[in-house]
C-alpha cells in the first residue's frame, strides 16, 4: 500500500513516524521485527525510527536491537505500560505505531496504520478477528472467552464499536497519545487508551491484522487472570455510573418500597406477609444505596473535573446551581425531622416506664432520615471542597 502522506513538520530533524517496540527479554524476535518495521518505511518513502524501550532486559536484547538498526532507550520502570509510555515519550514521530516485539504481528504490514493517520484517525486498532489469528497464537480462553468478554464490556460501558480491544498493534497520533494522558502501569494499558480515546472523542478506527504463533522459548509476560481483573478493574474504576450510580439506585428503590409501607404497618400481599423485619431490611438497603449514590456522583466529578476534563451534561447544568448550602438545608431537614420523631418514641416509651418499646416503626424510619440526614450533610462539605478545587 502506497500513502501520499501530507505532514505537519515538527522539526528539521523529525521523522515522520516513529515505530515504538516495548521490549523484555526478546533476543529471539526483536531484531527480525525491527528489521521488518523499517524495510515497511523504507518501501513507503517514509522518514522514520523504530525505537525499542528496554524494560530491564537481561538477555541479549539490547544488543540485537542495535544491531538491526533500532535506537534502544532504557525504561527505569518495570511493567508494559511504563515501558510503552517511556517509548512513545522518547520517540520523535508525528505518527506512532507501536507493536510487541516478541513476532506475533507483522511489521512489514504496517502500511494500513499509517494510511488511516494520515487520512485523520487519531487511534487505529488492529483486530486479529478480522485479520487471522493463527494456530497456536492466542490461548483458547483468551480468544473465545477473555478477549471477547473484555472488549463487549467495554464497548458496553463506553459507546465505543471495538472488534479487538486488546490487539498489542496499533497506531495513533503524537497528539492523540498527550491528550490522552495515559498512567496504566501493565498490560491494562490498552484497555486504557481505548476508555481514554473515546472518552476525549478521538477518531477510533480498526484494521484487519494477522496474529502469528510469538517466537518466544519461554512463557508469555501476559497473565491471563491477573491481567484479565487489572483490565476488569479498569473498566469498572472508569465508569462510575455503572459502578455506583446503577447499584445505588436499585438498593434505594428496594430500600424505600420496604422502608416507607411498612411504616405505617404490617402488609399482606397474598400469602405473603411483610413486617418489621423486612422493614429493618429496607432501612438497610436505603443507607448503603444513598452511601454508595454519594461515592458514584463524587467518582464523576472527580473524573470529569480532575482526570478527564470534558463536557458533561449534567455536571454543567447542575453544577452552577447546586451549592453547599443546599445540601445543608437538605441533610439538616432530613436529621431534625428523624430526631422529632425520636424524641416522641422517647416520650413515649418514658409513659411506659421503660417497657417494651411498642413505637419500633418510628424509630426505625428516623434512624434512616439521622442517618441519611447526617450523610447528606459531610457529602456537602466533601463536593464543596473538591468544588472549590476544580475552580
Amino acid at each position: 500500500m502506497q500513502c501520499e502522506l501530507t505532514t505537519v513538520s515538527l522539526g528539521k530533524d523529525a521523522p515522520l513516524v516513529s515505530v515504538v517496540i516495548p521490549c523484555l527479554n526478546e533476543e529471539r524476535t526483536v531484531g527480525a521485527c525491527i528489521q521488518a518495521a523499517r524495510a515497511s518505511l523504507t518501501r513507503l518513502g517514509i522518514a522514520g525510527e523504530v525505537l525499542v524501550s528496554d524494560n530491564g532486559s537481561t538477555d541479549r536484547s539490547v544488543n540485537m536491537a542495535r544491531e538491526a538498526g533500532a535506537r534502544v532507550v532504557h525504561c527505569p520502570r518495570l511493567g508494559y505500560g511504563h515501558a510503552v509510555r517511556f517509548g512513545v515519550e522518547q520517540s520523535r514521530g508525528q505518527f506512532v505505531v507501536m507493536g510487541d516485539g516478541d513476532g506475533s504481528y507483522d511489521f512489514a504490514s504496517i502500511d494500513p496504520f499509517i494510511c488511516r493517520l494520515q487520512e485523520g484517525a487519531h487511534l487505529v486498532m488492529g483486530n486479529r478477528f478480522q485479520g487471522g489469528i493463527q494456530a497456536g497464537a492466542m490461548p483458547w480462553k483468551n480468544r473465545y472467552i477473555g478477549n471477547p468478554a473484555l472488549t463487549w464490556l467495554l464497548n458496553a460501558l463506553f459507546g465505543t464499536r471495538i472488534g479487538d480491544a486488546h490487539c498489542g498493534l496499533r497506531g495513533f497520533t503524537r497528539g492523540a497519545f498527550d491528550r490522552m494522558r495515559l498512567e496504566s502501569a501493565g498490560m491494562e494499558l490498552a484497555s486504557e487508551m481505548v476508555v481514554k480515546a473515546a472518552r476525549i472523542g478521538l477518531s477510533v478506527q480498526e484494521v484487519p491484522t494477522v496474529l502469528w504463533p510469538d517466537g518466544r522459548d519461554r512463557p508469555p509476560h501476559l497473565r491471563p487472570w491477573r491481567d484479565g481483573w487489572r483490565h476488569l478493574k479498569l473498566l469498572l474504576m472508569f465508569s462510575p455510573l455503572h459502578l455506583f450510580l446503577l447499584p445505588a439506585v436499585v438498593l434505594l428503590l428496594a430500600g424505600l418500597l420496604l422502608t416507607v409501607p411498612l411504616a405505617a404497618g404490617p402488609l399482606r400481599i397474598g400469602s405473603a406477609r411483610f413486617d418489621m423485619h423486612w422493614m429493618v431490611l429496607g432501612v438497610l438497603l436505603v443507607l448503603l444505596g444513598l452511601q454508595i449514590l454519594y461515592f458514584g456522583v463524587a467518582a464523576r466529578c472527580y473524573t470529569v473535573w480532575h482526570r478527564f476534563p470534558m463536557p458533561d451534561r449534567w455536571l454543567d447544568i447542575l453544577a452552577p446551581r447546586v451549592h453547599l448550602e443546599h445540601g445543608l438545608l437538605i441533610g439538616g431537614v432530613l436529621s431534625f425531622a428523624g430526631l422529632a420523631i425520636d424524641i416522641w418514641v422517647l416520650i413515649d416509651w418514658v409513659d411506659v416506664g421503660f417497657g417494651a418499646l411498642q413505637r419500633v416503626r418510628p424509630a426505625l424510619l428516623a434512624t434512616a432520615m439521622i442517618a441519611a440526614g447526617v450523610q447528606t450533610v459531610f457529602f456537602s462539605f466533601f463536593m464543596a471542597i473538591m468544588k472549590d478545587k476544580q475552580h
